[in-house]
């Protein structure tokens, strides 16, 4: 598989993070690339922004943490619905991820599903975008340890700190079973330079995180919530706007990674 596996998380909720998978698929496929976006939230909140409807489909992401390893290159193709207006694909999410942890308690290496999983995702995409649950638990560590790159939304605001720390706290467990450490970037999100506690928090990221932090900058934008009401990404609705200018940096930012 040569497709780079790209995480975005935050375990405090109202981040961006949903906002930031599917904006940052969006700008990578604007840019050439072949995204497919897999809905790891239980909430769904993804699935839904883009009109898929998990109760509609005879096939969703539940199945591929349940199925027999060896039939994980069957299960891939009726799990990827292909979006022709669209050029990128998606998986559904399901609400009865919720209770995944029950249904792989017995299961060896339950942390290292979506990995050995992904080893057998059909050919042709250049990246995998996933929208991680932000509670803690088996969804988020499958998410972190597949991950070539986490991609950590941070909204500008004092409290949101606080789901950062608790964010580390987990790589840091991670980081001491797995072979390498979880390669991360941290993105400033719902950015008002108006805001005089906006600009403090950015100073106080960029001195505490140093080159961990993209240089794109996502401010504000009311066309984010235009393209959701709409069932749409911010590029049909204005792809002019700044918020759709700051991800067509940061999937340049991205790229320019590998």
């Amino acid at each position: 598989m040569d497709a780079k596996i790209i995480a975005v998380a935050n375990q405090k909720g109202g981040v961006g993070k949903t906002t930031t998978a599917l904006s940052l698929t969006a700008a990578l496929a604007r840019q050439g690339a072949r995204v497919l976006i897999m809905d790891l939230d239980p909430h769904i909140c993804a699935s839904i922004h883009l009109r898929v409807y998990p109760e509609e489909q005879q096939h969703t992401i539940h199945e591929l943490f349940t199925a027999d390893p060896a039939a994980w290159p069957g299960v891939w193709p009726r799990l990827i619905l292909r979006q022709e207006e669209q050029a990128w694909d998606v998986i559904s999410g399901d609400v009865r991820l919720a209770e995944i942890e029950g249904d792989v308690r017995e299961r060896p290496n339950k942390g290292f599903i979506l990995r050995d999983a992904l080893r057998s995702v059909p050919a042709g995409y250049d990246y995998i975008m996933l929208d991680c649950p932000p509670q803690m638990g088996v969804l988020l560590v499958n998410a972190l340890v597949a991950a070539d790159l986490l991609v950590i939304p941070i909204q500008t605001d004092f409290l949101a700190l606080h789901g950062l720390k608790l964010l580390f706290d987990t790589l840091r467990t991670l980081n001491k079973a797995l072979p390498s450490p979880i390669f991360y970037r941290a993105l400033p999100t719902m950015y008002d330079r108006r805001a005089k506690a906006c600009t403090r928090v950015l100073e106080l990221l960029r001195s505490k995180m140093g080159d961990a932090m993209f240089s794109s900058i996502i401010p504000l934008d009311t066309q984010f919530r235009e393209a959701s009401a709409l069932g749409r990404v911010v590029y049909d609705v204005d792809p002019d706007c700044r918020g759709a200018q700051a991800y067509e940096n940061l999937a340049k930012e991205v790229m320019a990674i590998w």
